[in-house]
């Protein structure tokens, strides 16, 4: 009798619940940023590997591959990272972004062009944000970097996008470029990102100024929102 009871009070009693949080893509990038300080393509790869599979690519962007980047950025500029490690870095990522966006430019949806500003060599966060967009249905026509204004103008008016995304750094001369950038917003909808830019300027050329990350921006025009 006893131990019938006791086995009916163990079948009553509810087992302890089990947590399993949820892992963070930053704890999972230490070893890409490893590996690419170490000049360990193998290893970089394999870590970017472990991360697409195991997370959203937004949040493969937005949590590891751009705060990585903007570190590796402050640490050249402070003389901690050296310029072969800033190139090997930035040659891999891109390399494997691009192949991520293979066919980004097919489908029904909105159309963008992407390009960056002449003279700026900096796209991979343009590249993320391409790819956000895309993720939100959009088809992307990359043009890439240190690309003069006047071909921008002449494919927005052979495309006729949904949005021209310009992007520069804060080396770009971009203020000497307003009258030619005028001309592009009345041509399609333009939007200027990237730290050369702020919101007076974009506003003088009646362009949209993206200056969130690249995945929250993305969002934005998706959705076709102001930013916050």
């Amino acid at each position: 009798a006893a131990e019938g009871a006791r086995l009916a009070l163990l079948e009553r009693d509810d087992p302890p619940a089990e947590t399993h949080e949820a892992p963070e893509p930053g704890s999972f990038s230490r070893p890409l940023r490893v590996a690419l300080d170490d000049f360990d393509e193998a290893g970089a790869q394999a870590a970017l590997d472990r991360l697409l599979s195991t997370f959203a690519l937004d949040t493969v962007l937005r949590d590891a591959v751009l705060p990585y980047l903007q570190e590796l950025g402050d640490r050249w500029q402070s003389g901690d990272a050296s310029i072969a490690q800033e190139h090997f870095a930035s040659a891999l990522l891109r390399g494997r972004l691009l192949g991520l966006a293979r066919g980004w430019g097919g489908g029904s949806g909105p159309h963008a062009l992407l390009a960056c500003f002449p003279g700026d060599q900096h796209d991979l966060a343009l590249i993320c944000f391409g790819l956000a967009l895309r993720g939100h249905g959009w088809r992307i026509t990359f043009l890439g970097p240190d690309t003069p204004l006047t071909t921008i103008a002449e494919t927005a008016r052979e495309l006729r996008p949904a949005i021209v995304v310009l992007a520069a750094s804060p080396s770009a001369r971009i203020a000497d470029s307003q009258r030619e950038l005028a001309r592009i917003a009345r041509t399609s909808p333009l939007a200027l990102a990237g730290g050369g830019v702020s919101t007076s300027l974009a506003g003088r050329v009646r362009a949209r100024h993206l200056d969130q990350d690249p995945v929250t921006a993305a969002a934005h025009v998706a959705a076709g929102s102001p930013k916050p």
